[in-house]
C-alpha cells in the first residue's frame, strides 16, 4: 500500500513540480514585458 502512494506521488509530483516553476518563469517574463510596455506607452 505504501508503495503505491510513493509510485503516485512521483508520477503525479514531479510534473506538478515542474508546471509550477514553469508558471513562475513565464509570469516574471511577463511583468517585465508589461513593465516594458508601459514604459513606452509614457
Amino acid at each position: 500500500m505504501m508503495e503505491e502512494w510513493i509510485m503516485l506521488i512521483q508520477e503525479i509530483g514531479f510534473p506538478i513540480i515542474v508546471s509550477f516553476y514553469l508558471l513562475y518563469r513565464i509570469e516574471t517574463k511577463l511583468d517585465a514585458i508589461h513593465t516594458a510596455l508601459t514604459a513606452m506607452k509614457d
